[in-house]
C-alpha cells in the first residue's frame, strides 16, 4: 500500500502509548456522499426532547444549532457545553459536529449519533465517512451525526506533547530493553503527564467518558430527537453503555460494535488485548503459510519469530526510509500493528514487512504514522495524546517500572510476541497529574431498551470475549457474535451481522440474544 491510495483512517491509539484499554481503528475507502446537504430536513424538537436533567443546564438543552455547509459531504455546527457539569454556569467547551443528511429524506427516522472510539478519534471524519462505514439503507434513513467528544479534534481539543516530542514518544522503544531505555520510557510517563495538565489546564481534568457521555445527552436534545439513536465502535461502546447508564429513559436504538468489557481494571484489560493481538498476528501469519511459499517461513511459529527478531533487528539500528526520518522500534510496532485490525490490509502488510526485512522501513513508518495520525509536515489530529489524557482520567491506576519485571510472564504467556510490550503500558498514568472531575460509573443501564452488542471471533483490539462480558453486564444486553478476523463486525462482509444490525436501527427489531453469524 502507498501513501497515494484512497484511505481514510480513523484511529485512536492504545497499547503502549495509552493507558490499556481500548483501540478504535477504521479503514475505510474514499467514498465520500453525493447528497447536497443544503437539502438537510430540518428537525423540530419533540415534545419533551428539551428538558434538562437539572434548570441549571436549560441553556445547553435549549440551544440551537446552526448548521453550515462543510466538507463537501455535510452540515457543520458547534454545540456549547458546561466545561464542569457541577458549575453549569462556569468556562463552557464547544463540541465540533458533522452531520451527512439522510440520503432519502422521505424515509427519514431522525438522527444517528456515532461514534468511532479510541478514546480520541474524531467523531466528524468519522460520520464524514458515512458512505464507506455505514450501507446504504442506514444512511437513507438516518441523518449520520458525529462529534469530537471533548479534548478531542475540534472540540477545544487537550495538548500534552509538542510535534518533535511526539514523535520521539512514538518512537521510543515500547519495550525497554536496557537501563538507558527504562530510563527514557520512565521520563516520558513523566512528561506527558506533566505537559497535558501543564498545556492544557483546567480542559485536562474534565475529558473523562462520563463527561462526554453528558455533553450526548445535550446533543440529542440540540438534535430535537426525544431519545438517543447510536452507533459506537470499540471505545464508543464504552460511551454508548455510559450513556445509557446515566440515562436509560432516553436511550432508544443503541448498537455497540466491538465492545469493552468495562468490569475490567486496567491490567486485566492490557493482557486481554495483548492476548487479542498475538491472535490477530497469528492468523494473519497462518494465511500467509496457507498460501504457501511465505516469505516470514514455512509454519506460523516460525513466521512469528521472523516478525519478532525483525524488531528487534529493528531496535538495535532503525531502518532508513524514503524521508528524512528512520524507522525506530516504535514506529515498527505500530507500523505491523495497525494492519492487524483488518483482513484487508494483511497484504499491505506483506509488501511492508518484505521491505523492512530487505532494509526498507518506509512503509512501516507510513503505517505508523497512520497509526497516531501523523501526515507528511506533522499531526492532523491529536489522537495520540487524548487517548493518554482520557484512559487516565477514567482508571489512573498504574505501577512504578520496578514492578514491571513481575507482570512480565504473565503478559508474554498471554502473549509471546507483544506481551512485554503492554506490560509496560501499566506504566502510563503514573504520570497523570490531575484529578477526575468525575469518576467512572458501574454501567448497568437498568431501564434502557435494548442494547444490541457485537463482538467478532478474533478481534486483535477488544477480543470477542469482552462483548460477551458487556452484553452480560447489560441489563437489556443483547449479543450478536460474528466469527472472523479484524476489528468489529457491521459492515465487515457479514450479512448475517449486517442484517441484525440494521433490522434494529431501522426497525426495531431486536436480534435473538446470542445470535451467531
Amino acid at each position: 500500500m502507498t501513501a497515494q491510495r484512497a484511505v481514510v483512517l480513523l484511529l485512536v491509539l492504545a497499547l503502549a502509548l495509552g493507558s490499556a484499554g481500548t483501540v478504535a481503528l477504521v479503514l475505510l475507502d474514499g467514498d465520500t456522499a453525493t447528497s447536497d446537504p443544503r437539502d438537510a430536513p430540518t428537525t423540530t424538537p419533540a415534545p419533551g426532547a428539551t428538558v434538562p436533567p437539572s434548570p441549571d443546564l436549560a441553556r445547553f438543552y435549549g440551544q440551537r444549532l446552526t448548521w453550515e455547509p462543510c466538507r463537501g459531504v455535510g452540515l457543520c455546527a458547534t454545540l456549547e457545553v458546561p466545561l464542569d457539569y457541577r458549575h453549569p454556569r462556569g468556562e463552557t467547551v464547544g463540541l465540533a459536529l458533522l452531520k451527512v443528511p439522510a440520503a432519502d429524506p422521505g424515509r427519514r427516522l431522525g438522527s444517528l449519533v456515532v461514534n468511532p472510539g479510541g478514546p480520541g478519534a474524531p467523531g466528524t471524519d468519522y460520520a464524514a465517512s458515512a458512505a464507506a462505514v455505514f450501507r446504504q439503507p442506514v444512511r437513507d434513513a438516518y441523518d449520520i451525526v458525529g462529534f469530537d467528544p471533548r479534548g478531542t479534534g475540534d472540540s477545544d481539543p487537550v495538548d500534552c506533547l509538542g510535534d518533535d516530542d511526539l514523535d520521539a514518544y512514538v518512537a521510543q522503544d515500547p519495550d525497554p530493553d536496557t537501563a538507558a531505555e527504562a530510563s527514557t520510557y520512565a521520563g516520558w510517563v513523566d512528561r506527558i503527564g506533566r505537559g497535558c495538565a501543564d498545556r492544557s489546564g483546567a480542559l485536562a481534568a474534565h475529558v473523562s467518558t462520563v463527561e462526554a457521555a453528558r455533553d450526548m445527552d445535550v446533543l440529542r436534545a440540540a438534535l430535537g430527537e426525544s431519545s438517543m439513536a447510536y452507533f459506537g465502535a470499540s471505545y464508543g461502546t464504552k460511551l454508548g453503555a455510559t450513556y445509557a447508564d446515566l440515562f436509560p429513559d432516553r436511550a432508544g436504538r443503541l448498537v455497540l460494535d466491538g465492545a469493552v468489557d468495562l468490569s475490567l481494571g486496567s491490567r486485566e484489560l492490557s493482557r486481554q488485548q495483548a492476548q487479542g493481538f498475538e491472535t490477530a498476528l497469528r492468523a494473519y501469519v497462518q494465511d500467509c503459510v496457507d498460501e504457501g511459499d511465505c516469505f516470514l517461513g514455512d509454519t506460523v511459529d516460525a513466521g512469528v519469530a521472523r516478525i519478532r527478531a525483525l524488531l528487534d533487528d529493528v531496535d538495535a539500528e532503525p531502518l532508513p526510509t524514503d524521508s528524512d526520518r528512520d524507522l525506530e522500534v516504535g514506529n515498527a510496532f505500530y507500523g505491523i500493528v495497525l494492519p492487524l485490525y483488518s483482513r484487508d490490509f494483511w497484504g499491505a502488510l506483506n509488501d511492508a514487512l518484505r521491505a523492512a526485512l530487505d532494509g526498507d522501513g518506509t512503509e512501516l513508518l507510513w503505517f505508523s504514522d497512520l497509526y497516531v495520525s501523523r501526515g507528511s509536515s506533522g499531526y492532523t489530529d491529536n489522537s495520540a495524546e487524548a487517548i493518554y489524557a482520557i484512559n487516565c482520567l477514567d482508571d489512573p491506576w498504574a505501577i512504578p517500572a520496578a514492578e514491571v519485571p513481575d507482570q512480565l510472564a504473565d503478559f508474554e504467556q498471554a502473549s509471546p510476541t507483544f506481551g512485554s510490550v503492554f506490560a509496560w503500558g501499566l506504566t502510563t498514568c503514573g504520570g497523570m497529574r490531575v484529578e477526575p472531575a468525575e469518576p467512572p460509573r458501574e454501567v448497568r443501564a437498568a431501564g434502557a431498551d435494548p442494547i444490541v452488542v457485537v463482538g467478532t471471533t478474533r478481534d486483535p483490539a477488544t477480543p470477542y470475549q469482552w462483548a460477551v462480558a458487556l452484553a452480560d453486564q447489560l441489563e437489556s444486553g443483547v449479543l450478536v457474535s460474528r466469527d472472523g478476523d479484524g476489528h468489529t463486525g457491521y459492515n465487515s462482509g457479514n450479512n448475517c451481522v449486517d442484517e441484525a444490525v440494521e433490522g434494529y436501527l431501522l426497525a426495531g427489531v431486536v436480534p435473538d440474544d446470542g445470535l451467531s453469524c
